[in-house]
């Protein structure tokens, strides 16, 4: 992956808060890249090749996060 600044920056509004998630890479098609997202403090780092299968998987691992940090309350 390069080292670029350019990236792309999702916002989805839900009753609990704002995910947010920034997209960085996936230039040319079939490299890395990375995709962060975050919601209520908790924020969550994933890698991969395909763009659509790693925002899903860092959306997932949010969701996990959020719920193990609600079980501990």
């Amino acid at each position: 992956m390069r080292k670029n600044r350019d990236y792309e920056a999702v916002f989805l509004p839900s009753k609990s808060g704002v995910i947010k998630i920034y997209i960085y890479g996936f230039k040319p098609y079939g490299s890395w890249g990375k995709v962060y997202t975050s919601m209520n403090g908790v924020s969550v780092n994933v890698k991969g090749y395909n763009r659509k299968k790693t925002i899903v998987r860092s959306i997932k691992k949010l969701n996990e996060s959020l719920l193990n940090i609600k079980e501990d309350q």
